[in-house]
């Protein structure tokens, strides 16, 4: 009888098993990364979010719910129609589950309007524009690493603090440039500061000269670079080559990654404030972490790359917790589940899709403080995840109950 009473039991646990296992569609969960792969914003992400993601899905085991795990990728070649095309192609062709990287801002816009229609997951890492989790959230999207509104909270309040309280910007002339300067505004203004002008130069600039002699004009203590990529390095090197901060003013970049400071060099990034959320050196399980995309990449990551490690991780853990690819289950499961990991040791997906994690204040070191390559930070304050993010409270996202 006991004999018999196992034996049921047992049946019954390979039934739900295998009906746990019939639920991944099309019998594979797919990855799709669609980043820039050859524009200003490779270095920062591109190839080497792909090796992160890679990375991601060879420590969860390549399987998730006994079924393989794929990953394709393409360049979107930061055009908003392209990137849409090609989403819609893997998701009606190819059976793409979840979107990922979808850098820059109008990719990832144009991107999770294609994965609300279609009911997939989009997971917005590399792309910054505090619109993707706030006014322009949708209820299949995420927003990982940063945004810009982290990003400008650590900079901004340490800059008025150490006494730069009037700012002129340099602004990209689109969406993401546009909201970076915006937030910062609003971090200077509270703190006490005043912004005195901006001027917008168009994406993917050589020639910043007349930017920097309208900012140099306004007499303000701070420049603030509201731009990214390949644009942050060619402000900072030729505001570095006409000696600005020499002369009083102090440039600083409001979305720099360690890439960008390995571009600039020391000697014209030095003692620089920037805000990240991940630093490859900051403790010994980040360490060795990097040390392991380093073999691969021979770079050390960004946080747009580490942040797709742990994007990907977290949404794998989601789709084992729900027993299944369906969307709305494995979003369900994101949200419920703390996220924890290398890169993100202590986060949650809230309701308007914004990760809210610890950010990191670090200042770029001198030349002689540097004992190694890729040796550029200090880190002068952990933000808390309570003040690094925009409260819920004054959320624009749709999603959000009042």
């Amino acid at each position: 009888m006991k004999m018999k009473q196992l034996s049921l039991a047992a049946a019954i646990l390979v039934a739900g098993l295998n009906s746990a296992v019939a639920q991944v569609s099309n019998d594979v969960v797919k990855i799709g990364v669609i980043t820039d792969m050859s524009g200003l914003y490779s270095d920062l992400s591109g190839q080497g979010s792909i090796v992160a993601a890679r990375m991601a899905i060879d420590d969860f085991g390549k399987t998730v719910l006994g079924k393989p795990i794929e990953m394709v990728s393409a360049d979107s070649q930061n055009k908003a129609d392209v990137a849409a095309a090609r989403a819609r192609e893997w998701i009606d062709q190819q059976n793409v589950d979840v979107l990922m990287d979808l850098v820059p801002t109008n990719v990832a816009l144009a991107v999770m309007d294609i994965a609300q229609q279609k009911n997939k997951l989009a997971i917005v890492v590399g792309s910054a524009s505090s619109a993707i989790s706030n006014e322009k959230c949708t209820a299949t999207s995420a927003h990982w690493m940063y945004d810009t509104y982290s990003s400008s909270v650590g900079t901004g309040k340490a800059l008025v603090k150490r006494g730069g309280d009037s700012w002129y910007f340099l602004t990209a002339d689109y969406a993401f440039g546009k909201s970076l300067e915006k937030d910062v505004t609003d971090v200077v203004t509270a703190a006490g500061g005043k912004v005195a002008g901006s001027v917008k130069h168009p994406l993917n600039s050589s020639d910043f000269s007349s930017f920097l002699l309208q900012a140099q004009a306004s007499k303000a203590k701070v420049i603030g670079l509201a731009n990214a990529g390949g644009d942050t390095v060619n402000a900072v090197k030729q505001a570095g080559e006409f000696g600005i901060a020499g002369k009083g003013q102090l440039v600083a970049p409001l979305l720099m990654f360690i890439s960008d400071v390995h571009a600039i060099g020391l000697k014209y990034a030095q003692d620089m404030y920037l805000t990240e959320g991940f630093y490859w050196d900051y403790n010994d399980a980040t360490r060795a972490w990097s040390k392991r995309f380093f073999a691969i990449q021979k770079k050390m990551p960004t946080m747009a790359q580490a942040g797709m490690y742990s994007a990907v991780t977290h949404y794998l853990k989601a789709v084992k917790a729900a027993g299944t690819d369906e969307t709305g289950a494995v979003m369900k499961k994101m949200q419920e589940m703390p996220i924890s990991d290398v890169v993100i040791p202590k986060g949650t997906l809230r309701a308007d899709g914004r990760v809210v994690h610890d950010m990191l204040l670090l200042q770029v070191k001198k030349p002689s403080e540097s004992k190694a390559p890729w040796d550029y930070y200090k880190v002068a304050d952990v933000v808390p995840a309570s003040e690094a993010f925009r409260p819920l409270a004054q959320s624009g996202c749709p999603l959000v109950k009042k």
